[in-house]
């Protein structure tokens, strides 16, 4: 039986809590129309977006502000944000004061107003973050935040990717493909939770 070998976040004496969500702000990462239907459609799309939504409500529950990205690939391709394919998906639409912010790559921090709009919103170290897809802009975007001297913590029920091909051929299914991206978020990016419940405690 393999023993885990330490987190770079241990090694490194990182702090390994989770955010309290209480004391954070909501970043919800791409949660377009794009991934529920068509090329890019994701196997546990809808059952994500039913854990987003339960997190986004907590958030607004709170009073934490909320900021909403979505990718823009440009007119006529799945991530066109001018038409319903690459619109948010109503069950975490934004509410008008949300700000939403574009991006164009998967680190949803280069060459956009996101630290902008945090510094706006006064959001403090503390970010928890959700959204499609993980392997892909939920890691790079844990990544750009740590780099930039906040706390991530993802929310894993709350994010979801897709099968790909790997390596040798063969087909990395959608679930392994998830365990290996929330893995290396917590390797060192961030801190990883389940489950909304581990963000608020006594809730």
């Amino acid at each position: 039986m393999t023993t885990a070998s330490p987190t770079l976040r241990t090694v490194s004496g990182l702090d390994n809590r989770p955010a309290e969500l209480s004391d954070a702000t909501l970043v919800l990462i791409d949660f377009q129309n794009t991934y529920r239907t068509g090329v890019m459609a994701l196997p546990e799309a809808e059952r994500t977006l039913e854990a987003a939504a339960r997190l986004l409500a907590a958030a607004r529950a709170l009073g934490r502000p909320v900021v909403h990205i979505v990718n823009d690939g440009g007119p006529g391709g799945p991530y066109d944000i001018r038409a319903d394919i690459g619109a948010i998906s109503d069950p975490v639409a934004p509410l008008p004061g949300e700000p939403v912010v574009v991006k164009t790559v998967p680190n949803g921090f280069h060459d956009t107003t996101l630290e902008a709009t945090l510094r706006d919103l006064g959001a403090g170290e503390n970010l928890v973050l959700a959204g499609f897809m993980t392997h892909m802009c939920v890691q790079f975007t844990a990544q750009g935040a740590f780099h930039l001297g906040y706390r991530p913590t993802v929310v894993a029920e709350a994010t979801a990717t897709r099968p790909l091909p790997g390596p040798d051929g063969g087909t990395v299914p959608a679930e392994v493909l998830q365990t290996a991206a929330l893995t290396t978020i917590a390797d060192l990016f961030g801190v990883v939770v389940p489950t909304l419940e581990q963000l608020t405690p006594g809730r």
